[in-house]
């Protein structure tokens, strides 16, 4: 494994022996930590929106079949 700083860049290589799933499990994660790293939000934020969320999706559902009277 090579690691180089280009810029305000960071370059990992690996060898062609390792599983691109593994790598890609890594990356994924390491995505969401930089997309993260800025945000605001609490925990308490974002339990809310879950709840929100998924109570619209409970109503589009009973909509869907026909549950609404």
């Amino acid at each position: 494994m090579i690691v180089e700083r280009q810029d305000n860049e960071i370059l990992v290589r690996f060898s062609a022996g390792i599983r691109t799933s593994r790598i890609q499990a890594i990356l994924d994660y390491l995505r969401y930590e930089e997309l993260t790293s800025k945000s605001a939000a609490t925990e308490n934020d974002v339990d809310k929106l879950v709840k929100e969320v998924k109570k619209g999706r409970w109503n589009r559902t009973k909509k869907e079949l026909g549950l609404n009277d």
